[in-house]
């Protein structure tokens, strides 16, 4: 007799498992429950559709009920929800929505995919019409209903995550004023603090009101339309829409009350079996190990759940496979900007008392000469020995290649050395000679080697930093544009001729703009017997967006002039054109410097996006802005 299996949800996980046994065995029965109305739909898709970049609704369904069925032989169960589990019995209850029927049905095995829910904590006013969460198709009709029927001008996202920040660039892309508010210091949370002011720092130029630091209290509404969302610091924003987007937990109610063995999320092992052989778990709804630390963790991805559903598919139909863990590789649309990471971050390294040194390095995302190119900023952590922790990007091309390059060397158990051995794809178009993540793979193997020591930007912030000498080897341009306080200007050409002004007693910091020129500063001082001498890790640029970024909700003056401009201003001033792509370091600083001094009264520079990589740590000067 043909074994039965029931799979309790019906997107990511739930959907690719029953396809793998289906193309396992035609023989096996097969049931699919879905408590909505839509299954192998396309959920990581909702918030284009809603700033319809995705015109067409039905381009969100990668199958329909009834195609899943005449396609795999499946039976596909929509508006069926689990109510319990009697595992001795070995059968679910079930409860049809659309017609109340309840009834038990049994299995041989089941598969546990009920996903994860939005966090939606009681708050006063959180049930009014005009506050929406996302996680289904329904929710999204909601949301496209809403503005759609009420055209709103105004919208609050609450929370800084992947959702929230899709969230708030779709909803601009409608029409309206968007505020985001974050409880934590910074957006995207599986972010260093590094990588994350960067992108705040983008998102304010972008006009994304940030209010980080702070929550919401309360929402009530207002004298018209509107509504009024109460802030944790006193303060209050009116808006017409609110997307409550502040995480998501697992579902593990079924599970628990089933008597399985539940954490953060359900637990299993290695074959996504539970304590019960007979029940598997997969997807957002698991407790899974972390690949780089071995902890327990929830990591709610797309890609790891269609992977988990092969996997248990593969174990019911007799073939024995693991699951060795996920590594939380994922990639991020921000406006034009690409933000990309894999592995661990240092907060999850701290967590796992993990020991760990890192670089970051700001390579073009391919060769310089040739038209088009934009910086990288590449974040990369690893053990004292050399080992692949994590890494973390920011750019406008080729941030997801590289950051794809570096999980696969991680997966497969690589070290720094071996990202410096990689031999990846080079032609102008595409990439450099050393490609960015040779780079980072030879800056990484520089520290470990004890060719240069560095200091980190936090700690040059730091009032505890000591008594540092700060060698600023910018060319003098540069350097009055802005620069690190109390620095003295030694440009790289000039070094070797004033090493007599330096004390080889000091400790010294040199940095650059992004690090390449105050390490050959470093390599000299070091060579002519500087013994104290540490190169700042990621350079001005990286110090002075965490500079600023220390004042909650600061934006930077050029930013401020710009936003304080009336429309009437602005159609006075006339535009200078800055295209800044392609120039190498420190050749964007100097055309910008080159541009300002050019500037008569009423100009006004206005770059491409990659204004705001290559140029954006130094602030307006001679009563001069960017806009974009």
């Amino acid at each position: 007799m043909a074994e039965k299996v029931v799979i309790i949800g019906g997107v990511a996980g739930g959907a690719s498992t029953a396809a793998r046994l289906r193309r396992l065995s035609e023989e096996m029965e097969i049931v699919l429950l879905e408590r909505g109305e839509h299954i192998s739909y396309a959920n990581c898709g909702l918030p284009y559709y809603i700033g319809e970049v995705i015109k067409e609704r039905e381009a969100l369904f990668v199958m329909t009920p009834q195609k899943f069925q005449d396609w795999f032989n499946i039976d596909v169960r929509v508006n069926c929800e689990a109510l319990n589990l009697d595992r001795a019995g070995q059968k679910v209850e079930v409860v049809n929505h659309l017609t109340g029927e309840k009834y038990w049905e049994s299995y041989d095995y089941l598969v546990l995919s009920p996903g994860a829910e939005p966090i939606r904590p009681p708050l006063p006013g959180i049930d009014s019409p005009s506050v929406f969460t996302l996680r289904n198709v329904s929710d999204t009709d909601g949301i496209y209903n809403f503005i759609r029927d009420n055209r709103p001008t105004s919208a609050v996202v609450v929370g800084g995550g992947p959702v929230g920040l899709e969230m708030a660039e779709n909803l601009q892309a409608r029409g309206m004023t968007v505020t985001l508010v974050e409880l934590s210091s910074q957006v995207l949370p599986f972010l260093d603090r590094e990588i994350a002011a960067l992108v705040q720092q983008y998102l304010r130029a972008r006009g994304i009101n940030l209010h980080l630091g702070d929550g919401v209290a309360a929402f009530r509404e207002g004298t018209g339309k509107g509504l009024f969302v109460a802030l944790q610091s006193g303060g209050e924003i009116e808006t017409d829409l609110v997307i409550f987007s502040i995480g998501v937990r697992p579902e593990i109610k079924l599970a628990r009350d089933a008597g399985l063995d539940v954490g953060r999320g359900i637990k299993v092992n290695e074959q996504l079996q539970t304590l019960d052989p007979k029940i598997y778990a997969l997807g957002d709804a698991i407790e899974v190990v972390d690949f780089v630390t071995g902890s327990p963790a929830v990591i709610p991805l797309a890609g790891p759940a269609n992977k988990q559903g092969r996997i248990a598919a593969d174990n019911i139909a007799g073939r024995r496979e693991a699951y060795e863990g996920t590594q939380g590789t994922a990639v991020l649309k921000v406006f034009e900007l690409t933000v990309a990471s894999t592995g661990a971050s240092e907060r999850t390294l701290e967590q796992a008392g993990l020991e760990y040194k890192q670089c970051i390095v700001q390579p073009n995302s391919h060769a310089g000469y040739y038209p088009g190119s934009s910086p990288i900023v590449l974040k990369l952590l690893f053990s004292p020995e050399g080992r692949i922790y994590g890494a973390q990007a920011v750019g406008y091309g080729g941030v997801e290649k590289r950051i794809d390059v570096i999980a696969a060397a991680l997966r497969s158990g690589k070290n720094i050395y071996d990202l410096q051995a990689l031999e990846l794809a080079y032609a102008p178009p595409f990439s450099s000679a050393k490609d960015p993540v040779n780079m980072a793979g030879y800056v990484a193997g520089n520290i470990l080697q004890g060719d240069v020591q560095v200091i980190n930007c936090d700690e040059l912030l730091s009032p505890d930093k000591g008594d540092l000498k700060i060698v600023d080897v910018r060319e003098p341009e540069e350097n009055e544009l802005g620069h690190i306080p109390g620095a003295v200007n030694i440009p790289l050409g000039q070094l070797r001729r004033r090493l007599s002004e330096l004390s080889p007693e000091q400790e010294l910091v040199v940095y650059c703009s992004v690090g390449l020129r105050s390490y050959l500063a470093a390599r000299i001082l070091m060579q002519k017997g500087f013994t104290r001498v540490r190169n700042l890790n990621g350079g001005y640029r990286i110090y002075r967006a965490l500079q600023e970024e220390k004042v909650k909700g600061e934006q930077k003056e050029v930013f401020k002039e710009a936003a304080q401009q009336t429309p009437a201003d602005v159609q006075q001033e006339k535009v200078i054109p800055l295209d800044l792509c392609g120039l190498q370091c420190p050749g964007p600083i100097m055309e910008v410097f080159r541009k300002m001094n050019e500037l008569a009264g009423g100009e006004i520079l206005e770059g491409n996006d990659v204004f705001y990589l290559l140029g954006s740590e130094y602030p307006a000067q001679r009563g001069a802005s960017s806009s974009t």
